[in-house]
């Protein structure tokens, strides 16, 4: 089984307090506990300070696609982790 991590918003005033940090390591903890064998999660390069939490986590770059949201060109990223 695969959980995935669809959203991740912390409230621009909250931001710099780790809490993004804190609700990743809840999600993964988790799925760990619910049975899941891998997380993975969707997102788009520009938005480092993501990128960051997610590596600093073990998640692994598995997939890259370009393409044009709210008029701008993006690369979309498909990150995963394994949970065992």
């Amino acid at each position: 089984m695969t959980a995935q991590l669809r959203i991740l918003l912390v409230d621009p005033a909250a931001r710099g307090h780790r809490l993004g940090g804190q609700l990743v390591d809840t999600c993964i903890s988790f799925a760990r506990g619910a049975g899941y064998e891998r997380m993975k999660l969707w997102t788009n390069h520009p938005l480092a300070a993501r990128r960051h939490i997610y590596l600093e986590r073990g998640f692994q770059l598995v997939s890259a696609e370009n393409h044009r949201s709210f008029g701008a060109e993006l690369t979309g990223q498909m990150y995963e982790l394994g949970l065992r």
